[in-house]
């Protein structure tokens, strides 16, 4: 096989960043609805996004595009560097762009602030202009303070401020006497942004003269070395690695104003502890803080069976609880809530009557017709929202989520096409994203009442080829799947060797109405196979009882994709003599599981970065669905694909397996493919190993992400006999 151009599809997905540079997102909406503001880069193979805005009110005409912050003229064409930390942002955020990543705006969405090879830039919306602010760096993470005056930022463990005109920056907060590298100022812990998707550490005030500031100590949290083979000579990077049933950070939050500050501990600084029960309650999950009420936060038990939902008195710094749930399972955490709504009440999701549901206040506004999935914006007088079918919807509009607007009065759906919807809101405009299962990419349109929808440009590449999935649902668990057949394939050709290619785990829903989410299933069809793309149980988008099935269990999802494959092969034709799965993180974890627990069923796996002692893994992400290896060891036992006696419960006979790791691998650490490795030689299982050096958990190198699809078919199509 010839790993070379010639092969269009993997080499397009992998210079476009799987289609997606190009394409329009983070969009923000003003509040007197003139203007949108969102990164795009230039064309479908440009990695750096510039700032734009999109001008909906004005002399000019509705809908012109301008650009803000371009970030090749702001840097005078010199190379992108980024920090240690900033890379660590990136890579917790799956982020793979570069330019502007990121921005964030003040009230009025006329100023924008954002970091750029570790320096601060602030761009006048309005005129469209951006300039480099002189403060220490690198920046991360710069965020204006509501009134537009002033730009907080994360640098060297610390949390500064600085004026909008870029005088006066100083130190709110930082490392005192005694704390040392292990404390910071201002920046999410490693669980918060891996796990809890709160990317943020701090979070300014509405009246601008205060921030709440996170303050994170590792120092209880076991060290980790990530090493690159590749280069003797250099250092291995140490990491406080949070493993299941191991200390994590020790989180807390202050309150500390803007004026007269003189830096951590200075006689200057108001600066005032906000206090609840830690040790209960030791996860910090969500932060709100608006003009509708005291600042509220979220805080979970460490088993994530209790929360509770706190008010801030911000002259004390005491709490008090507004609302507590507990749920036997575990607690999901949602995009967009808590929050209160104008009128003061709170807005949250809810799994109550067997459905996740919005309520506001002590009503819940939605009931099992519709499955919430995120919060979205709280008006006056509705909320908008995103959300699949229920339990209870007459039609399961498999792989949809749509956007609906709710209120006491009813529901309304805003989308209206078949397929995947999301949105953002303000000043009477929406602009509602949206793919389809019958269309390549993405579309995005400004809706504003009585006016005509605006379209805004993606300058994302059109795939070589279209993905054709049939959505359809499997077996007696009604598993939603997608099947994927050869482009041009006739019933007079026969049976197909069957590749599954599954995430199937929680949080990881791949059974989307969007065409190019099977893209790269559709290429493996093309090359001879039969794919099935199949989300069992823990996956989300259906029901809380769903998804929470695999509560001490989460071999379920390997369960019902050999209930799957089987139930398709009645209706598609599948070669059931001849099956393999492929998958990456969960996926490859379950990869390796099917041919070790059920070679009956599965000839050949794929298995890339996989889990596979699960003790080795972070402390909210594991210890949500198996509690901990202390408490619980014989579930951790059952479910890790190596023990410290060797491979854990493997049948015969032996299959094939191409294991794919990342040797930078900060997430999923490298040590887990050596130990599969290491007991399937002790076991005498042929396999594969395919070391990548300088990759973490994502793949973005071009010849890399290329060359590891051309690799897998042709180890698919030799374990399977067809080459």
């Amino acid at each position: 096989m010839t790993l070379s151009q010639e092969h269009s599809f993997p080499r397009q997905y992998a210079r476009t960043q799987r289609f997606t540079l190009g394409a329009p997102r983070a969009f923000t909406v003003s509040p007197d609805g003139a203007r949108a503001v969102f990164l795009r880069s230039a064309s479908g193979t440009d990695r750096a996004n510039a700032l734009w805005v999109l001008d909906l009110e004005g002399p000019g005409p509705a809908g012109h595009e301008r650009i803000a912050a371009d970030p090749t003229a702001l840097l005078a064409g010199a190379e992108e560097q980024l920090s240690a930390e900033e890379r660590a942002r990136r890579e917790r955020s799956r982020e793979g762009a570069g330019g502007i990543v990121g921005y964030a705006v003040d009230s009025a969405v006329e100023l924008a602030a954002f970091a750029l090879s570790g320096r601060l830039y602030a761009a006048e919306l309005r005129a469209g202009t951006a300039r480099q602010l002189p403060v220490r760096g690198p920046v991360i993470d710069p965020r204006p303070s509501p009134d537009g005056r002033h730009i907080a930022y994360a640098a060297g463990g610390a949390l500064r401020v600085t004026g909008a005109d870029g005088e006066g920056d100083r130190e709110l907060a930082g490392p005192g006497p005694g704390e040392g590298e292990d404390v910071t100022y201002g920046l999410a812990e490693f669980i918060a942004a891996e796990e809890m998707s709160r990317t943020r550490g701090f979070w300014w005030s509405p009246e601008s003269d205060r921030l709440l500031v996170a303050r994170v100590d590792t120092s209880p949290v076991q060290r980790w070395w990530i090493s690159d083979p590749a280069h003797p000579d250099r250092e291995p990077v140490r990491v406080a690695y949070p493993a299941t049933g191991t200390p994590n950070a020790d989180v807390r939050l202050f309150l500390i104003g803007v004026e007269g500050a003189q830096g951590a501990g200075g006689a200057d600084t108001e600066r005032t502890e906000v206090v609840w029960d830690r040790a209960r309650y030791p996860y910090l999950a969500r932060v709100h803080w608006s003009s509708a009420g005291a600042p509220l936060l979220l805080v979970q038990s460490r088993d994530q069976r209790g929360q509770l939902y706190l008010a801030v008195d911000t002259e004390t710094g005491a709490t008090r609880t507004v609302h507590q749930d507990e749920d036997p399972a575990w607690l999901e955490l949602s995009p967009g809530v808590p929050a209160w709504a104008p009128d003061g009440r709170l807005v949250r999701l809810a799994d109550e009557g067997g459905a996740r549901v919005l309520v506001v206040g002590d009503r819940a506004l939605t009931g099992p017709q519709l499955h919430l999935r995120a919060v979205l914006d709280i008006g006056e007088q509705d909320v908008l929202v995103s959300a699949s079918a229920g339990e209870e919807a007459g039609d399961p509009e498999i792989g949809q989520i749509h956007v609906y607007r709710v209120n006491e009065l009813g529901v309304e759906r805003v989308s209206s096409e078949t397929g995947v919807h999301s949105a953002v809101r303000a000043g009477g405009v929406t602009v509602l994203v949206s793919s389809a299962p019958d269309t390549p990419g993405s579309s995005v349109q400004v809706l504003r009442e009585g006016r005509p929808p605006v379209a805004v440009a993606s300058y994302a590449e059109k795939p070589v080829l279209t993905a054709r999935a049939r959505l359809t649902e499997a077996g007696a668990h009604r598993i939603p799947s997608a099947v994927l057949l050869p482009t041009g394939y006739q019933e007079s050709e026969g049976k197909l060797p069957v590749l599954l290619d599954p995430y199937g785990g929680p949080h990881g829903q791949r059974v989307v109405a969007s065409q190019n989410a099977y893209l790269t299933s559709q290429w493996f069809a093309d090359q001879g196979f039969a794919v099935i793309v199949a989300d069992g149980r823990g996956t989300p988008g259906r029901s809380p009882a769903w998804e929470k099935s695999v509560n001490r269990n989460l071999l379920l999802s390997l369960d019902d994709q050999v209930e799957a494959v089987h139930a398709l092969a009645e209706r598609f034709p599948l070669d059931l003599g001849r099956v393999a799965i492929r998958g990456w993180s969960f996926g490859g974890y379950l990869a390796a599981l099917g041919v070790l627990r059920r070679p009956d069923v599965f000839h050949a796996a794929v298995v890339g970065a996989p889990v596979t002692d699960l003790r080795l893994y972070d402390t909210h992400y594991q210890e949500r669905y198996l509690g901990t290896p202390q408490e619980e060891p014989e579930v951790y036992a059952r479910h890790s694909l190596v023990t410290d006696e060797g491979l854990s419960a493997p049948e015969e006979p032996a299959r094939p397996m191409m294991i794919i790791h990342g040797l930078a691998d900060d997430n999923v650490v490298v040590a887990h493919t050596l130990k599969l490795s290491a007991a399937l030689l002790a076991a005498g299982r042929p396999h594969e190993v395919l070391p990548l050096t300088g990759v973490t958990h994502m793949t973005p190198q071009e010849q890399i992400a290329e060359n590891l699809l051309l690799l897998q078919v042709d180890f698919l199509k030799r374990s399977l006999g067809m080459s």
